[in-house]
C-alpha cells in the first residue's frame, strides 16, 4: 500500500487505534482541548500528514479506515468547539485564544458602525416615538 511518494501511508488501523486512544485520554494528558497538534504528538504522525489526510485520503486506504479517520476528526473538532464555547462563556479560558480558535470553527465577531459625518450633516440616527392608540 504505497502512498503518493512510494512510501506506505501511516493512515492504518494502528493509527486509528492510537487516535481513538487520544480522544479518550486528551484531558488526562493535561490538554485544555483536543487538537490536531495533540493528536500528532500522541500518534507520532506529523500535523502535515493529518491535515493532508483530512483533505485527501490516500487511495490505498480502505473505506473502513477512511470512515474511522473522518469520524475521529469530526469528534475532535466538535469536542474542541464545545470546550471552547463552554470555557469562553464561563470565563475559564483565555478570551483572546478562545476567539482565535473559534474563528477556525467559523465563528466571528461583529462590529457595528455609526455612520455620522464629522460635521453632523449626515446621520443614520433613527428616532422612534411610541404613541398610545386612540380609544374609540
Amino acid at each position: 500500500m504505497a502512498g503518493i511518494n512510494g512510501r506506505p501511508t501511516k493512515l492504518t488501523q494502528e493509527f486509528i487505534n492510537k487516535a481513538d486512544e487520544y480522544m479518550d485520554c486528551w484531558e488526562e494528558l493535561g490538554e485544555a482541548i483536543p487538537s490536531i497538534a495533540g493528536l500528532a504528538v500522541y500518534t507520532r504522525v506529523s500535523r502535515d500528514s493529518i491535515h493532508e489526510w483530512t483533505n485527501n485520503i490516500p487511495l490505498s486506504v480502505s473505506g473502513e479506515i477512511s470512515s474511522s479517520f473522518s469520524d475521529i476528526i469530526d469528534s475532535l473538532t466538535a469536542t474542541q468547539e464545545l470546550k471552547l464555547l463552554s470555557g469562553g462563556l464561563s470565563g475559564s479560558m483565555n478570551a483572546t485564544i478562545t476567539k482565535l480558535i473559534l474563528h477556525k470553527h467559523n465563528y466571528s465577531d461583529k462590529a457595528e458602525v455609526d455612520n455620522t459625518s464629522s460635521d453632523g450633516s449626515h446621520s443614520t440616527d433613527l428616532k422612534v416615538t411610541i404613541v398610545r392608540p386612540d380609544k374609540e
